[in-house]
């Protein structure tokens, strides 16, 4: 099974790049997804409210991400150390997390291949799951106008930029750039060139 990073900035289109792999037969492996599981084992919950208190938790005693997001992506000096401490906390869990649902595909060869969809890809070291890694290539302005519908401001944007691996080394990192400042179809034709040549009918030994 062939593992494949999805790196760009932040509403680049990697999420509409992983869908389009996936809907050619690769397995998702969410980063996001398995970053939420891991905010609601009961360790995580304890150490965030130790961490940064009551405050942070919703009415069911779970961790807030938006409350948290808050904190850690503040305009402030403190929130690096608060960031730290967050990917401290979770990183290491959610890389056990990925290696379990990497072997347990592995196990059943049920897919060609798998798409690994993490904003942190780069950053936490996950890349090292990877056998290929794609760059969805989004001009800035483009980017910016999907943000802000998503409610984000540009200040938001370049916060959450800086928590992340620079485009330069996403773009280094990268063994094929993929442009996405046309049409969805075009980013389709781009996905779907490259599963035809990287990952149809690959199956591990």
């Amino acid at each position: 099974m062939k593992i494949i990073g999805i790196v760009g900035g932040v509403a680049s289109g990697k999420s509409r790049a992983t869908e389009y792999l996936r809907q050619l037969g690769a397995a998702v492996l969410d980063g996001d997804r398995v970053g939420h599981e891991v905010l609601r084992e009961p360790a995580v919950v304890a150490a965030a409210r130790a961490r940064w208190g009551t405050a942070i938790l919703d009415a069911d005693g779970q961790i807030d991400r938006s409350k948290l997001a808050k904190i850690v992506f503040a305009p402030t000096k403190e929130a690096a150390a608060e960031l730290q401490f967050l990917e401290d906390l979770t990183h290491p869990r959610i890389r056990a997390r990925l290696a379990d649902e990497v072997a347990s595909l592995e196990a059943k060869r049920i897919v060609p291949a798998a798409v690994l969809d993490a904003p942190v890809l780069l950053k936490a070291g996950w890349n090292d799951f990877c056998d290929m890694i794609l760059f969805i290539d989004t001009p800035e302005k483009l980017r910016l106008q999907r943000a802000a519908a998503r409610g984000w401001s540009p200040q938001e944007v370049q916060r959450r930029e800086a928590a992340q691996a620079t485009l330069q080394e996403k773009r280094q990192a990268a063994d094929l750039v993929l442009d996405n400042s046309g049409s969805p179809a075009e980013l389709y034709q781009q996905i779907h060139d490259f599963w035809d040549s990287h990952c149809q009918g690959f199956m591990a030994n």
